[in-house]
């Protein structure tokens, strides 16, 4: 899947759900209290984060888009500094204060990159004081695109099926962060983001990914959902949509370099995907662009927001991971998760023995093609069958590190028979392309391609272009 940012200062999101203050207190130990068998820490750098729904919309303001956030917090100092901080992110914060219960704060106490503690400050909210939250729900969903329900289960979210049956009536996608035992109160919602641990403490254990998928479908059917996103730890993230769209279920593998922190990273997964949608993006690119970002929060201590220039750097720098040299298996495993993501696959083949302006213009004309294009080379034997005892001028390794060096070109393979219609049998590409002056019929393998409904086409090299010219050429030089 070819990912670009998109503008996220396009999407507007409205976050409502458990606000948080994440405080933490860092220290060194070393040594054990004489009072109790606990390490002493020696405090010496404090921090405070929005945490819960906070951190979601401080996602999105990192990310550039236009983030609004209702939820409850306490009449307190806590409060204040978490309003002023997120105000300070660029977050429009429209808070519900309730006298009388402390904003929810959770301190953690860590040393050497390790928490060693836990303390939480909180109280739940009733469904009394969370009922002005659906006011203030009401008044500004006319100037968003998405809404995002964060659920911590600790109060801000007792009126959820009404807010989602708001939402959906004005053709707002509502995106839910659950929580507990009970997804039947996220009813009617546009996507529900789930851990394993959650999607199976709703349906039972999955002893294997087809029975993920099939419990994933039966929930959403009872739920009435478009979509599931599964995040699985280290085993990335299923998306599980409706029956009869393309691509359904789709799986994206685990992103993370370093670990050091989980902390809100199903923060920033909901805010990634949130302002993805908003800004025009399709759901399963928009899953892509948040599993990337999850592989980056994961690596900061604590929670953590993850700003477009990141994103899109991060997507720079691994813009070619799935490009290049492969064995004929990981090949037909690249190719099918192409077609998963509706990618068109286009084939090319031939000796590339020395690469000259006629190959360069020649491929980028067959990348045009399609989506990928893929580039067979015959091996050093089969060279020495077609062209004599002299050639290649190059090994096979060379020629195709040199050829999965071109921009126009995604994946190298080689073949050790004479012609490609082994490879074109297991691949069976969208358009099958060749070079020179072969007449169209003349195509080795294009009966087949022909036979299940792919393109043959025959494209030009630049002319006075050949690696038999140039050979030639050198040799007259150097008989002279």
């Amino acid at each position: 899947m070819k990912l670009d940012i998109p503008r996220f200062d396009k999407a507007s999101i409205l976050v409502v759900g458990d606000v948080m203050l994440d405080r933490y207190w860092h220290g060194g130990t070393s040594r054990i209290s004489p009072e109790a068998p606990v390490a002493v820490v020696k405090v010496q750098s404090t921090k405070d984060s929005p945490g819960g729904a906070a951190n979601v919309a401080l996602n999105l303001a990192a990310l550039g888009a236009a983030a609004s956030l209702t939820g409850l917090v306490g009449d307190d100092a806590a409060g204040r500094e978490l309003e002023t901080a997120l105000t300070a992110a660029g977050v429009y914060c429209n808070f519900h204060r309730i006298v009388g219960k402390p904003t929810i704060t959770k301190l953690r106490v860590v040393s050497r990159h390790q928490q060693l503690i836990r303390l939480d400050f909180e109280e739940m909210f009733s469904a009394g004081d969370a009922s002005p939250v659906t006011t203030r729900v009401r008044a500004m969903l006319a100037d968003v695109d998405v809404i995002v329900l964060s659920d911590y289960k600790k109060g801000a979210l007792h009126h959820v099926q009404e807010l989602i049956k708001i939402a959906r009536a004005q053709g707002k996608l509502v995106l839910v962060d659950p929580k507990g035992v009970d997804f039947s109160i996220y009813r009617g919602a546009t996507l529900v983001k789930p851990n394993l641990h959650e999607f199976e403490a709703i349906v039972g254990h999955c002893h294997s990914e087809d029975e993920l998928v099939r419990k994933g479908r039966q929930l959403l059917q009872e739920l009435d959902l478009q979509a599931l996103l599964i995040t699985r730890g280290e085993n990335g993230m299923t998306l599980i949509r409706a029956e009869g769209i393309d691509g359904s279920e789709q799986h994206f593998p685990a992103r993370a370099r370093d670990v050091f922190d989980v902390t809100g990273a199903g923060d920033t997964v909901i805010a990634v995907v949130a302002a993805s949608l908003g800004a025009g993006l399709s759901m399963p690119e928009s899953v892509a662009l948040a599993n990337i970002a999850a592989g980056l929060v994961v690596a900061k201590l604590g929670t953590a927001a993850i700003s477009g220039p990141e994103l899109r750097r991060e997507i720079q720098l691994d813009g070619d991971s799935d490009r290049g040299v492969m064995t004929r298996e990981q090949l037909l495993l690249a190719v099918a998760d192409a077609r998963a993501h509706g990618e068109k696959i286009v084939f090319t083949n031939g000796c590339f023995d020395i690469i000259h302006a006629g190959h360069v213009g020649y491929l980028k004309e067959a990348r045009k093609q399609g989506d990928r294009l893929v580039v067979a080379l015959n091996d050093d034997a089969s060279v020495k069958r077609l062209k004599g005892s002299g050639r290649p001028i190059n090994s096979v390794d060379r020629r195709m590190a040199v050829v999965a060096g071109l921009e126009a070109v995604d994946w190298v393979v080689s073949f050790n028979e004479d012609t490609p219609e082994t490879l074109l049998h297991d691949l069976k590409p969208d358009v099958l392309i060749k070079g020179g002056d072969y007449g169209i019929e003349g195509v080795v393998g294009g009966d087949f391609v022909r036979s299940y409904g792919g393109e043959v086409k025959v494209l030009a090299f630049l002319d006075n272009c050949s690696t038999s010219a140039i050979v030639n050429k050198i040799q007259q030089e150097k008989n002279h």
